[in-house]
């Protein structure tokens, strides 16, 4: 079986995995990843500037060399984009630049289709029994997804993440105990409509995909203790980035310089949703929009 590639653009990485099918499932054979922060490019009129637009396409270049390199004919790769450029006045720009790079055009999806692309990257990869609610915290959205097995109950997409967040509440230092009080009260705002329902339908566990878990978690890893993030667990975290003194958060052991910019806002989000939604545990996804992408390609493929 020949290989295949998926290609995510998100508001703060760009991500590609390249597998081929081993039995009936996507078998892994190289991941690419690159922080391009896009998100953090765009202007107040809702521009991509043209550094942020470079960055994205510096990348492309590097993931069109790795598909060359691990031979990948164009009907095996598919190229998906998320918040950033769903939101921006500039993407036509963006796509027209990155084609000749890439020679893939770009589908840029909405909220609801990246909210299934998750669940079901999420269903392929992380074993859990029973309701579970999907938390996915990228750089410009979080999606929520509550399902039983295969079925999707309730899928939204809600227009805050960590780099958006970084840029409004934790530009400058020290942060404050304020700062995560208004991240907190702009969560809170965001999420009113939608609060009832999710607590309604409710669940059995809770798993989260993104940077914003896995850097948590990574800490946790570091420091040889439990990688189930709780309440508790997020307080102390807290409690550390308001000791630092500069934005770096060199001091917080565990943290790597890569995930140091976002940290404070992914940690502030992740406070607000566990109180607002009574999360008493969240445990990392094993796989999230990339994986759902490489599971949706593995069945075009299949089915031809």
């Amino acid at each position: 079986m020949k290989p295949y590639a998926a290609i995510t653009l998100g508001s703060n990485s760009f991500n590609m995995l390249v597998a081929h099918s081993v039995g009936n499932q996507p078998q892994i054979l190289a991941k690419y990843k690159r922080k391009v922060r896009l998100a953090d490019g765009i202007g107040a009129d809702g521009t991509l500037s043209d550094e942020a637009m470079q960055r994205g396409i510096d990348c492309l270049a590097m993931f069109a060399s790795m598909l060359q390199h691990h031979q990948i004919s164009t009907d095996a790769v598919a190229v998906i984009a998320t918040a950033t450029l769903r939101s921006i006045n500039n993407a036509a720009d963006f796509n027209a630049r990155a084609l000749p790079v890439l020679g893939h055009p770009i589908e840029i999806i909405c909220g609801m289709r990246e909210a299934e692309f998750i669940y079901q990257g999420m269903v392929a990869t992380t074993p859990t029994e029973g309701r579970r609610l999907v938390i996915d915290i990228g750089g410009a959205s979080t999606e929520f997804i509550i399902g039983d097995g295969e079925q999707v109950l309730f899928k939204t997409s809600l227009p805050f993440g960590s780099v958006t967040f970084n840029r409004l509440f934790f530009s400058e230092a020290p942060i404050q105990p304020l700062d995560f009080d208004d991240a907190a009260a702009k969560v809170e705002q965001i999420l009113a409509e939608h609060r009832s329902q999710l607590l309604s339908l409710g669940w059995r566990a809770v798993v989260g995909a993104s940077g914003a878990v896995q850097s948590v978690v990574e800490v946790l890893q570091h420091r040889g203790v439990s990688e189930t993030i709780t309440l508790d667990v997020l307080g102390s975290l807290k409690q550390e980035i308001l000791s630092q003194t500069s934005l770096s958060l060199l001091d917080i052991s565990g943290l790597s310089t890569e995930r140091a910019p976002t940290f404070a806002a992914g940690v502030a989000i992740l406070l607000a949703l566990f109180k607002q939604l009574q999360i008493e545990h969240l445990s990392l996804s094993g796989g999230a929009l990339r994986e759902g992408v490489l599971q949706m390609l593995h069945q075009r493929l299949h089915n031809h």
